[in-house]
Formats: C-alpha cells, structure tokens, sequence
C-alpha cells in the first residue's frame, strides 16, 4: 500500500477496507481506519510540497508508529467547526494548549499501553497575533514504547461493554511546543484567514467524507457471516418430527429471519463498491460525495443491526456463545446491537446527526443527488413519496429554522435517508441482475419499514404484504444453499454450528472434567427424601 493508494483511494486501499477478515476484529479495524483512512490520508496529499513529510508517512505505512486523529472535542461531539483546541503561533513554532476540560480531545487511543509510538493529526484553532485564523491539523507526538510525551496527557476510558479491548481515552495538552513544520498544510508559512471558514473547515477534514463511506464495510461482511452461519444452522439443527427428524428451516419463523438476512447481505455486498465508485469517479461536488457515504452508512449500519439479533435469536443459545461469532456483534436483548456496532454507527459521524443535515439539505434543494426514477420500483417510488411529503410540510410552515420544521420533519429525517439507500441499493441490484427471489426478499425487507405509506399510497394492505413475503419466501427456499455460497464467505467463518460435524469436533477440543467422588451417604438420603 502506497501513500498514493491511500490518497486516491486506489481499488487496494478499498480492498484492504472491505476484506472479510476486518469483520473479525473491530478494534483492529478502528486503529486501521483511524490510522490509514484519517491520517495517512490527510498527509498523503500535501507530499509533493512537502518532502518532509515523506519519512513519517513511510513510518506509518511501515506500521512502525500507530497513527490517531484527533478532532472531536468531549464538549463539542460533532460540532467540531467549534472546537477550542488552540495552536498559538510564536516566533518558533506553536504552542499546543486545551483550555480547559471540555476541550479535551475524545475518544482515540492514546495511551501507551500497548508497547508502540503514536502520532496524532489535532485539529486547532490557528492562533495568530490573537486572531483565530481557522481549524488547523497539527503533527503531534503522542508517546513512545513507554511514556507520554511532555505535555500531553491521557486518560484511559473504561472498556465498553461487549468491545475488543482498545484503550480508547480522552486526550488534552498542555502548553505543548511545536516546530513550524508541525502544522499541516502544503505551504508552512500561509496563515492567512480563510474567506470562507467552513468551507475552509471542510476542506481540512476532507478524509471525514471517505471514512464514513468506509466505516460501514466490515459490517457488510458481517452480515454476510450471520447469514451464512445461521442459514447452515438452520439446515442441520432438527426437531423430533412424526415419523422423522424435522430440520428447523422447514418453519417460515425459521426463514424469514436466515432469507432475510442472505438477501440484504447480498444486496448491500453488490451496492457498496458501486457507491464507492460513485462517490470517488463519478462526482466531484464534495457534498453529493458526503451525502452518498451517509447514505451507504445508514442503510447499511440499520440492515446490520435488524438482521443480526433477529438471526441470532433464531440460533437458540448457540446464538450466545461468542465461538459461534453473532455473540460478537450482538450484545444483549435489551440492546439488540454491540457496542462494536454502536462505535460504527457513531464513528465518522453519527448516524441520525448526519442524516439530519443532508435531509434539511435536500429539502431545501442546495444540491440534488441520484436518485432512482420513481417509476423504477416500489421502494423508489416510496423515497420519492417521503420526499414530497416533506418538501409539502416545508413549503406549509415556510422556515427550516421554525419549531415546526424542528417537531413535523426534523424526526423524518433517518426513515427518509435509509428510504432513498432502500431504493439505490435494489436499483443496484437489479442493474447487476442478482436473482429475483433475492430482489423480492430484500423488497419485502424494506417494505417492513413503512408497512402504513404502502398500504395508503400503494393499496398493499398488511394482508397482501404478508402473501407477497410469503411467494418471496417460497421462491427462494429452494435455492438458500446457491445463495449462501454466493456470499464468498465461507473461509472466514470459524463458528462451530455452521455443521454437525464442525460442532463435534470443537466439543472434542474443550476442556473436559472427569473424577472418581462419590456422593455422601447422608447426601443420598437427602437426595431420596426429596423424591
């Protein structure tokens, strides 16, 4: 991999972003888009004016040295425009400072706990000559193999529950002096204040646009993996019939849930490199760049955490145990989602805030995106339809600052994003010809959404809904195992379940405890008594 991959965001970069094993390890994944995606890519561009550079990115390409982005501050979240983090220029450089606790950068790992040095990218207010001149990165060494550097301060977070471990912390530094190289930018010496500021902001953070079309990419394959697994479960594991054993795919309850799953898992694998390619060589308007990753990101994230529990909950306490990998992604029955999830669905932006932007941007027309021709599909004509119910309530109360835009359509926001990624993604997928019952299930799926707009705009009342899941169901049955090999998926899958002899012999591997104790007497009386 090359700092001209990662800049340009090469079929290798994509490829080493979307590899199967990434869906094994969350936290490994993490450090990688952080460390790839952010920083190597926020330095990668300034290369040719900047040969200075060169020997840190080589180190960060080499691994030798972890990088971490450091943007959003604990008081802040995502209004990170307004951070307070200041860079103070002085005759020699800069002065790092965080004025107080709010400002602390939150959350990437910066402990050295781990036995590797870090560099962080912060992003500072420039001062100069006491003028704020605008958000600035700046190149800061974190720590070495042991120990902080001088000035700068980590406090280690408690682990999230159902994570891997990654000592993720809150960051903030003090009076911490930087070279006039440190600063990040292709001319060193241009600290002129920008005519547009949040423009100038965006620009700074490019690499944010690019992550979130990233972050959702393991969770793709995840998905695949919970289909997969589920659905070879579902085959083997049987129940005590009349006459013969009853495998427990032959129960609609059972096939929905394995269908279901198989069909979003291969639609959301086919739409995903499309909207990379739409989004890095099909558009240079940066903002239909973002709009399409927060579009990928919802749809897909949402699948995920809707699919997941449902399959697992199906697998019985199979579905529990964290050899048989759902356990990994799915934490508990109250929250029906990880917190591996939940760091996805923050990470690069969290979801409902992104979707709250681009959907008021939308309705006010500031820029259009591709949308399929409503005429196209059911589920097009449903992200048409929310779409102009929402433009009729705008145009009705008249302002996007009114309380009313705040309680009718701000709350829409998210059903309407994941409507438009339900109807590009089963555009996609029927452009690429994947089988009909595949398209017929993930139709379904997405009609289970807004089962009311289709009954009142489409006649598709909950009865013809359920017969219409029903011919879907029966035309793809025959056919779940062709599916589940098209997943590709196979070779990354290590749960025991997915075959009764893969079972036994991991039961084979386990610790086993045997002895010679004989019960007490007295204990057998006990035990006689109580019969």
């Amino acid at each position: 991999l090359t700092a001209a991959d990662v800049e340009h965001c090469s079929p290798k970069f994509w490829s080493m972003m979307t590899d199967p094993i990434c869906s094994l390890d969350i936290a490994m994944f993490t450090i990688l888009a952080a460390h790839v995606g952010l920083t190597i890519g926020t330095l990668s561009r300034h290369l040719r004016r900047r040969p200075d550079l060169r020997p840190l990115v080589d180190r960060l390409l080499r691994f030798d040295t972890v990088g971490i982005y450091l943007l959003t501050e604990r008081g802040h979240g995502l209004d990170a425009f307004n951070i307070e983090t200041t860079a103070t220029k002085t005759k020699d450089g800069f002065i790092l400072h965080t004025p107080r606790e709010e400002a602390t950068k939150f959350m990437p790992a910066s402990t050295p706990a781990f036995g590797i040095p870090k560099v962080a990218l912060v992003n500072a207010k420039l001062i100069v000559d006491g003028q704020n001149r605008g958000a600035r990165f700046f190149i800061v060494p974190i720590c070495n193999e042991h120990e902080m550097y001088r000035g700068v301060i980590s406090t280690r977070l408690p682990t999230r529950s159902g994570t891997n471990p990654l000592d993720f912390s809150i960051t903030q530094f003090d009076n911490v002096r930087l070279p006039p190289t440190a600063i990040v930018a292709s001319d060193i010496t241009d600290f002129a204040l920008p005519e547009r500021p949040l423009e100038a902001w965006w620009d700074e953070v490019w690499r944010i646009q690019l992550g979130t079309m990233a972050v959702p990419a393991p969770w793709i394959n995840a998905l695949k993996a919970t289909a997969f697994i589920g659905g070879r479960y579902s085959m083997h594991r049987t129940i005590v019939g009349k006459g013969s054993d009853i495998p427990i795919i032959s129960f609609r309850t059972q096939q929905w849930p394995v269908l279901n799953a198989t069909a979003v898992a291969m639609v959301m694998d086919n739409w995903f490199p499309r909207s990379i390619k739409f989004a890095m060589a099909d558009t240079t308007d940066h903002r239909v760049r973002h709009a399409m990753s927060v579009i990928v990101k919802t749809t897909v994230c949402r699948h995920f955490q809707r699919c997941v529990p449902e399959m697992a909950e199906r697998c019985g306490a199979q579905g529990t145990f964290e050899h048989n990998y759902m356990a990994k992604i799915e934490a508990c029955p109250k929250e029906l989602i990880t917190n591996d999830g939940k760091g996805v669905i923050i990470a690069e932006g969290d979801i409902l805030t992104l979707c709250i932007r681009l959907f008021s941007e939308l309705l006010l027309e500031r820029y259009t995106i591709p949308m399929p021709s409503p005429n196209s599909s059911l589920l097009a004509r449903h992200a048409w339809g929310l779409m102009e119910e929402n433009r009729g309530i705008l145009r009705s109360v008249g302002d996007h600052r009114s309380e009313s835009f705040n309680s009718l359509v701000l709350p829409q926001s998210e059903a309407v994003i994941e409507a438009i990624g339900h109807a590009m993604a089963y555009a996609a997928a029927k452009e690429a010809e994947l089988p009909q019952p595949i398209l017929d299930i993930y139709e379904c799926s997405a009609i289970r959404q807004d089962p009311a707009w289709y009954s009142e705009n489409v006649g598709l009342n909950r009865m013809a809904q359920r017969r219409q899941e029903d011919v879907a169901d029966t035309a793809a049955l025959p056919k779940l195992n062709t599916y589940l090999d098209a997943l590709h998926i196979e070779n990354y899958v290590s749960a025991p379940i997915v075959s009764d002899a893969a079972w036994k012999t991991y039961v084979a591997s386990l610790p086993r405890y045997t002895g010679n104790a004989t019960a007490e007497p007295q204990q057998s009386q006990h035990i006689q008594a109580a019969l």
